[in-house]
């Protein structure tokens, strides 16, 4: 979902910075081949992505939430030279266009996959983090907090996707929806949480950046 009205929308596009080559064909082969292409990360906001991390320089990174692997690529543009990605998802059927990507890149041996329960596997990965990017099912993103918090260094960034949620945030509340009641009480928690000071962007569907004191 889009909050500016689309002229205004269409012109921030035209004038900010366009994808690689490579996100563009990773991005047509999402569409061609992958159920749900719409939870790809996009050209603007995979360019906000990229800026960030260039202006970050983070040494680990960690991305709960690969899909076909556009944030990723779009997240190590501005790595350290000596930096590690470190991406988990819960559908292994899409490792194969991942890798495929991963490795036209030239960063395939500084990313790092994991398939399964991120609850599981962040716990046994042994790094603090620079930068975190936050993009899978909306009903933990409370729990990815509480996982990821004590593993972030000072000055980390961490990168929440969907906070807007298509503006159902700002509705009545259905009691069945569980995502949505999920998403405003994180959106609580990161505006409240003391250990880090947060700015919420109307950016497509909401991202929200916060920063560790």
């Amino acid at each position: 979902m889009h909050f500016l009205p689309e002229n205004i929308d269409n012109y921030v596009v035209e004038h900010s910075q366009q994808e690689p080559k490579i996100l563009q064909e990773l991005s047509k082969e999402t569409w061609q081949k992958v159920l749900n292409p719409r939870m790809l990360s996009g050209a603007f906001q995979g360019r906000i992505l990229s800026m960030i991390s260039k202006l970050i320089q983070p040494k680990n990174i960690l991305e709960i939430g690969t899909y076909t692997g556009y944030s990723a690529l779009s997240l190590v543009e501005g790595m350290h030279i000596e930096g590690k990605l470190f991406t988990i998802d819960k559908n292994e059927e899409l490792e194969t266009l991942q890798n495929k990507y991963f490795e036209k890149s030239g960063y395939r041996n500084k990313i790092h996959q994991f398939v399964g329960n991120a609850k599981e596997i962040i716990p046994k990965i042994d790094e603090k983090f620079d930068l975190v990017f936050i993009d899978a099912d909306k009903s933990n993103y409370i729990n990815y907090f509480h996982l990821i918090i004590n593993k972030m260094n000072p000055g980390g960034i961490i990168l929440s996707d969907n906070v807007l949620w298509s503006g159902k945030v700002v509705e009545k509340l259905d009691p069945k929806d569980k995502d949505t009641k999920v998403l405003l009480e994180y959106n609580k928690l990161l505006n409240e949480d003391a250990r880090i000071e947060t700015v919420l962007l109307p950016i497509r569907d909401g991202l929200t950046i916060s920063r560790v004191k």
